[in-house]
């Protein structure tokens, strides 16, 4: 949903740099592998210019965002797996003056970022609900216990959250501010 979204905000072409999480790690196994689902259904239209860890840190994604910025200059999107790796991202894409020529996308919907994408500094988020993945781990349990059957997994539905869309996120989660 990132991927497509912030394709789509790329005008469906151009270079992408992807910022990665930890690695190893399930948050940055499943987000890369979902981006990279957005980028194979890109068809060829949108290109990967570089990929690289900043551990889901802030400090760590503006340092990483301004070198891969200044090693590739043509990139005009980030999709960074959480939001404190785009919140560092923006500051490089400001420092270096390319503040509305490149797009960046997070993942989290964390309140500085939700703050971001008011503010038009970011493009989204993907907010994943937390109050509901809460509700719906405590189901599986009691209808276990009455002898129901349990699924292994439960999908959580994501939100993207945009400008247009971020009053739409439910407000007691604390991702409004």
């Amino acid at each position: 949903m990132a991927g497509e979204y912030l394709f789509k905000v790329m005008g469906g072409s151009g270079k992408v740099i992807e910022l990665e999480g930890i690695a190893g790690t399930s948050a940055a196994r499943d987000r890369g592998a979902g981006f990279q689902q957005a980028l194979d259904g890109a068809a060829g239209k949108i290109e990967r210019v570089a990929k690289q860890t900043a551990n889901f840190k802030r400090d760590e994604g503006l340092s990483v965002a301004q070198n891969l910025l200044q090693a590739q200059p043509n990139a005009t999107g980030i999709f960074a797996h959480n939001d404190d790796m785009a919140l560092g991202a923006v500051e490089a894409v400001a420092a270096a003056g390319l503040a509305g020529k490149v797009h960046i996308v997070g993942f989290d919907a964390a309140p500085d970022a939700i703050k971001a994408v008011k503010d038009g500094k970011m493009d989204g988020t993907i907010a994943q609900q937390p109050a509901l993945i809460g509700q719906l781990a405590v189901e599986p349990p009691g209808k276990g216990a009455q002898g129901e059957r349990v699924e292994k997994a439960v999908p959580v539905k994501i939100r993207l959250a945009t400008k247009a869309k971020v009053h739409q996120l439910p407000q007691r989660s604390g991702w409004l501010g």
